[in-house]
């Protein structure tokens, strides 16, 4: 008996390190339900190792060190290639992940040469940008949205999408695991975790901020005990250079436990919030940034809250200060409200508990490939 040959080709295109750990699961789960699909990709490690037939690495860390001229230039070379690639192969899909900047381009190629795409994820066109709908309703078959509210978002603008769940958040946890090993972390009255980012630029804007809080918490509450996550080697190297004198410093692999021993967290806007979630961990979110930027956020900005949880639960769940200035004074004083009052902790982690009942999806990598089989299977146009 011979092995099924493929009879589909899928092109997943990546230009960030955030794209490639994204799609990987998503590819690994198409090719094990579908032996008759063939992925290649352009992208990073974590998408070649889900089994993707990689035809450049375009999401590597590395190319964030590149110069703005240098990026551009290597961002335009490598769509030149996806497009000769399509034409030469013409696949039954294209999957574009995140960087809708460059990979709008890849796009407009695909929809020439009549593929269909479905884009990993929704872009964030709701919190700005909305002008884009457009573009993206002239290039895109079908959007594989993170975020429970977004389908009824687009589909009021014409473009079609389905809500797969966040691989933050559909996922298993193991408790018994967890609590085990956070009880092997430190102990202390009260437990606050640092989460600073996984960028340079948010390591120095963040970590200073967060330092300034915590000594201002320790003025009053001599026994709390303080643990910092670092998402990569790279950001342990990054923390090097700030004053983690009475932190505990932990490796990125260690976050779901640094989580579970945590009373409240400081925590980074952006993704690592949505771990915060999936625990319904207390926590306050930060970002903070120039004057420019502050003055500039209420123009841009058009969602009214900015931390995802609240985006998600629709309401001021989370004391947020996105965007704010490098002074600790507020941020202490609302850390201190919330680790001052029990009740104010549990009446948080309810808010949070009713929010994660909104990703009420399976799991993220199968939502994501029933969608996919969908497309596959269509009819040609």
């Amino acid at each position: 008996m011979t092995e099924a040959q493929p009879v589909h080709r899928v092109l997943c295109t990546a230009f960030e390190p955030s794209g490639d750990r994204l799609s990987a699961p998503v590819i690994e789960a198409l090719l094990a339900r579908r032996p008759d699909v063939e992925v290649h990709a352009w992208g990073g490690p974590a998408m070649e190792a889900a089994g993707a037939i990689m035809h450049g690495h375009s999401a590597q860390d590395g190319a964030m060190g590149l110069g703005a001229l240098a990026h551009v230039r290597s961002v335009r070379a490598t769509v030149h290639a996806m497009g000769d690639w399509m034409r030469d192969n013409r696949p039954s899909l294209l999957m574009p992940i995140d960087s809708q900047a460059a990979n709008i381009h890849v796009c407009k190629r695909a929809r020439r040469l009549g593929v269909r795409i479905a884009h990993l994820a929704a872009p964030q066109m709701w919190a700005w940008g909305s002008w884009r709908a457009g573009t993206l309703r002239r290039n895109t078959d079908h959007l594989l949205c993170l975020w429970p509210f977004e389908p009824a978002w687009f589909a009021r603008r014409g473009i079609e999408g389905t809500f797969v769940g966040h691989p933050a958040i559909n996922r298993p946890i193991d408790d018994a695991a967890l609590d085990a090993a956070a009880a092997a972390l430190a102990a202390g009255e009260s437990k606050l975790l640092l989460l600073p980012g996984s960028r340079s630029q948010e390591i120095a804007r963040n970590m200073p901020v967060m330092r300034a809080v915590l000594d201002r918490l320790r003025r009053d509450r001599g026994d709390l005990q303080a643990v910092c996550v670092a998402a990569t080697q790279r950001v342990e190297t990054l923390l090097e250079d700030h004053d983690m004198d009475g932190i505990e410093v932990l490796s990125g692999d260690m976050l779901d436990t640094a989580v579970r021993w945590c009373d409240l967290a400081l925590a980074c806007s952006g993704t690592v919030t949505l771990n915060l979630l999936r625990q319904c961990c207390p926590m306050v979110g930060i970002y903070p940034t120039g004057v420019i930027s502050r003055l500039g956020a209420p123009f841009v900005l058009r969602a009214p809250h900015r931390l995802l949880p609240n985006i998600i639960a629709a309401a001021r769940i989370v004391p947020e200060f996105v965007p704010c200035s490098p002074n600790p004074a507020p941020i202490a004083e609302a850390v201190g409200r919330l680790l001052d009052d029990p009740r104010k902790l549990a009446d948080q982690r309810a808010a949070l508990h009713s929010t994660l009942d909104k990703f009420d999806s399976p799991g993220f990598a199968e939502s994501c490939v029933d969608v996919l089989c969908g497309l596959l299977d269509a009819p040609q146009r």
